[in-house]
């Protein structure tokens, strides 16, 4: 007997982008299904959401929602049950895990909650770790990860271990780590949950400053409402179900 929640087609709210624009990410019908012994549990029902290619998208909702499943589909670490992922302009819903290691290092950027900096590496190292398994050679990564943190206003703490940098400086490493190898897409879990809210301003204007220079978008998962005046448009997500 299935016990989960009954799934519904959700009518795809309006998008905010233009039928001809270029998207960074588009999700049609996007369903996901866990099972957890004899039943189904729909953690997404039938999402549409298309985010444009410089357009910051605040994804709003409680815990338990569907944002995590959401972001992890649209970041390439997890498949759907049913519907179409597209990133940038590959169709990546067929991918398998070795194509999908390749969207997560080329196309998609991510920023997580407890920003996960390496303890033992700088923050210049911290950044290079990410161009490991990239084409550029040493010299031209560590010019990247040195132009990305003057740009971020860390140049005179790129020497400095992750213990040495203030909560506001950890976190504006792990953008620029995001930053690394120029993704069309950037997923932000929660960037100011450990923050103050002045501090969080700061890093949301950050956040906002610097993927509007590069001309690249962002979704970023957040239940404080007080920072999404930052964000171009808000999605609430509640049970699975996406709405404007």
């Amino acid at each position: 007997m299935n016990h989960g929640r009954r799934d519904t087609p959700h009518t795809p709210d309006d998008q905010g982008t233009a039928a001809d624009s270029h998207t960074a990410l588009r999700l049609e019908a996007v369903r996901k299904v866990y099972r957890l012994g004899d039943d189904d549990v729909v953690a997404l029902h039938h999402a549409d959401l298309r985010v444009g290619a410089d357009e910051i998208v605040a994804l709003v909702g409680p815990s338990g929602s569907g944002k995590t499943t959401l972001c992890s589909i649209a970041g390439a670490i997890l498949s759907p049950t049913a519907g179409r992922v597209v990133v940038g302009e590959q169709d990546i819903t067929e991918f398998g895990e070795s194509e999908l290691s390749r969207v997560r290092r080329e196309s998609v950027g991510f920023v997580f909650q407890a920003v996960n900096l390496v303890p033992f590496l700088t923050a210049r190292e911290n950044l290079l770790v990410i161009d490991e398994l990239g084409s550029r050679n040493r010299s031209a990564a560590r010019a990247r990860a040195d132009q990305l943190l003057d740009e971020l206003g860390l140049a005179d703490r790129a020497s400095n271990l992750p213990s040495q940098l203030s909560g506001g400086q950890r976190q504006r490493v792990a953008i620029g780590r995001a930053l690394m190898n120029e993704p069309s897409l950037v997923l932000f879990d929660e960037p100011t949950s450990a923050l103050d809210t002045q501090l969080g301003e700061k890093v949301m204007e950050l956040i906002r400053h610097e993927m509007k220079a590069r001309g690249t978008a962002a979704v970023i998962v957040t239940h404080d409402e007080r920072m999404t005046h930052y964000a171009d448009r808000v999605v609430h997500i509640t049970d699975g179900v996406l709405a404007a």
